[in-house]
């Protein structure tokens, strides 16, 4: 059996309010991403040993491709729900939002215009992914840029790697547990609220680390 756990959040569930509520944020934590966490670990562990020891869930969604078929759909559906969520979480903090600075907000200005044009090509696209999915900022290793993209059900950017080496910097869920118990059917407004937690200082040491 593979050995991935949950992380723990670095903030109570209370933390984000009133923008994300502490009971959703408390099941979306301890319900959803825990069972992103045992579903991966059952899919490996039902492969050798060598998939059992694996501990490195980047290295294992870049290579989506090695993982044998009989898994691969398991592994990438809950593998990807587990490192979505693990990004997810530290993307947000209690008193974040604004615009991001440095080299970040650079090369936001320079891919899309102004960080206006920016937040409102996120919202909107993200919005409208049909069904469940991720709206994400990357950063695309080939071009040296970001860039916007989706993604669906919980199917990480990680997983283009070997295509368009693409590093995930700042994703937002829009599954309906994300957000439902508190805005229902508004999805829009989960997403316009979302903004005022956004932690811009870890993305921006995102985009240092993919080493733009």
């Amino acid at each position: 059996m593979a050995n991935f756990t949950l992380p723990t959040l670095p903030y109570p569930y209370d933390a984000l309010e009133p923008h994300i509520d502490a009971k959703t944020m408390e099941i979306h934590h301890t319900k959803h991403h825990q069972a992103y966490t045992d579903g991966l670990n059952k899919a490996l562990g039902g492969l050798g040993a060598d998939w059992q020891n694996k501990n490195d869930i980047v290295e294992i969604l870049k290579n989506i491709d090695t993982v044998p078929e009989s898994a691969r759909g398991a592994v990438n559906f809950h593998g990807g729900g587990y490192n979505n969520h693990a990004l997810f979480w530290t993307s947000m903090k209690k008193g974040g939002g604004g615009e991001p600075s440095g080299d970040l907000g650079n090369a936001i200005k320079k891919a899309f215009g102004n960080f206006n044009d920016f937040k409102d090509k996120f919202s909107k696209d993200t919005v409208a992914i049909q069904g469940s999915g991720w709206g994400w900022l990357v950063f695309n290793k080939g071009s040296n840029s970001v860039q916007f993209i989706t993604m669906p059900n919980q199917t990480s950017p990680w997983t283009k790697w070997k295509a368009e080496k693409l590093v995930p910097l700042l994703g937002l869920d829009v599954w309906e547990h994300a957000y439902y118990l508190k805005y229902q059917n508004r999805r829009a407004d989960y997403v316009a609220a979302w903004w005022n937690v956004v932690n811009w200082d870890e993305v921006q040491k995102r985009f240092q680390q993919a080493g733009h």
